[in-house]
């Protein structure tokens, strides 16, 4: 496994300082040239968004849980400035709120999983939540020292932030106790929660990147790099995190073990943000260069039969027995793959295609409604999720039996789930 990275593209004129990708899988960019630039996914510029009297330092799009809702004023995202601000302007640029947050530069700013309220931390060193119409709902912390980075555990009813040496995790509850523990000899610059497998990555000064649980015990830690670590993120699955670092993106596993590393030249890696479906990664450059990263080269083994991801729409499947090799090719990015029972199931960005693995020319092929997010086979059916429909159950034929549904379910928590099938573990599946 490996991140493929574009060749560094630039159209802001100063530091790129934060970078998020929408429902639509767009990248939107902003930098001290005070511009917000939109790009598509395949790494080409889409034009300037706006231009405001603002240098901005953070940004973030309001978490949607399906595409069809994104009507009625909620396709908006926030940014952080230096004056002390946050605005809240929409897809198209337009200002709809602009709110005097802290004393000092707005450093970080983050919406909760549900979208009902935006967390901000500044540089005073005061940590604050808001309202999803820009209204002051408390001040969750005051700190001595400017907090950096601050974001949402899973059930939006906690914030991990950053201050100093220390990262702090506090609840919304003011009655609760918060933990606090001093995480690296340098000041943290960045910190990531994932909603899925619950551990925290974080990167500081000391040039070290480290994984957390949400009790603060250590899990694993980086060898120094060479310069401070400025950015992290998890992927939506939780099972990839994205290190950045002077002129150097590093791709790692959950537990922290590196697969690849790419050296570039963008100076400082100031944010990183992946797609909602977790193929493919951007990050904002102190050169104001944007980077693109594709992951590829996930190899899945069940038997006989070893599948590989060429590119992003080119599988490999070689049968190691017979020692032969198919090329599968996609007119569409390829999302999730799931190898197990003498069945591959392929899930791109608008169909499934479920292959016998006695017979790769003539796949059963479906329509899909939205991105899956998992995939999970047993011996006679397997399960397909998305933000738009939940939970389907499927034969191997491609027709379905049945759309379980709960009144509140969070389908992106089902998505840590790694269920036993009929005694046997999942047999290959990738996030």
């Amino acid at each position: 496994m490996r991140l493929k990275v574009k060749a560094a593209t630039s159209v802001h004129s100063e530091i790129a300082s934060a970078c998020g990708w929408s429902v639509w899988n767009e990248l939107f960019t902003c930098s001290d040239d005070q511009t917000i630039h939109k790009w598509n996914s395949i790494g080409e510029s889409e034009g300037k968004v706006c231009q405001l009297d603002a240098y901005f330092t953070d940004i973030h799009w309001y978490p949607l849980s399906s595409k069809k809702n994104q009507a009625g004023g909620t396709d908006v995202f926030a940014v952080g400035c230096t004056n002390g601000t946050f605005k809240i302007l929409s897809r198209t640029g337009r200002l709809e709120k602009n709110v005097e947050a802290h004393t000092g530069a707005c450093v970080a700013l983050r919406w909760s999983y549900d979208g009902t309220a935006l967390a901000t931390a500044g540089e005073d060193g005061s940590v604050k939540i808001w309202s999803r119409n820009g209204m002051l709902r408390s001040t969750l912390a005051q700190t001595d020292s400017p907090v950096y980075s601050v974001v949402w555990a899973a059930d939006s009813d906690q914030l991990c932030y950053s201050t100093g040496c220390n990262i702090v995790i506090n609840s919304v509850q003011s009655s609760s106790k918060q933990t606090s523990w001093k995480a690296h000899e340098g000041v943290v610059l960045k910190v990531d929660w994932s909603a899925i497998n619950h551990m925290i990555v974080s990167g500081g000064e000391d040039c070290k990147y480290k994984v957390w649980d949400s009790y603060g015990r250590l899990l694993y830690q980086s060898s120094p790099f060479d310069y401070s670590v400025t950015s992290v993120a998890w992927s939506p699955s939780g099972d990839l995190f994205a290190v950045g670092s002077f002129d150097t993106l590093q791709l790692c596993d959950s537990m922290g073990w590196a697969h690849s590393k790419s050296h570039l030249k963008c100076g400082s890696l100031l944010s990183i943000s992946w797609t909602p479906d977790g193929t493919q990664l951007a990050a904002a450059g102190g050169t104001g260069a944007i980077m693109h990263g594709q992951v590829v080269d996930i190899a899945l083994e069940d038997g006989r039969v070893r599948v590989n991801l060429e590119d992003s729409c080119k599988l490999l499947v070689q049968d190691i027995l017979s020692e032969t090799v198919d090329d599968l090719d996609f007119r569409d990015k390829v999302v999730k793959v799931s190898l197990g029972f003498n069945f591959l199931i392929v899930a791109t960005s608008t169909q499934c295609h479920i292959y016998s693995t006695s017979n790769w020319n003539t796949p059963h092929i479906f329509d899909l409604k939205d991105t899956v997010t998992l995939a999970l086979q047993c011996e006679r059916h397997f399960l397909l999720m998305d933000n738009a429909t939940g939970i389907q159950l499927f034969t191997y034929e491609g027709r379905q039996i049945c759309n379980p549904r709960s009144q509140g379910a969070c389908f992106w928590a089902v998505a840590a789930l790694r269920p036993a099938v009929h005694g046997q573990q999942q047999p290959g599946a990738w996030p």
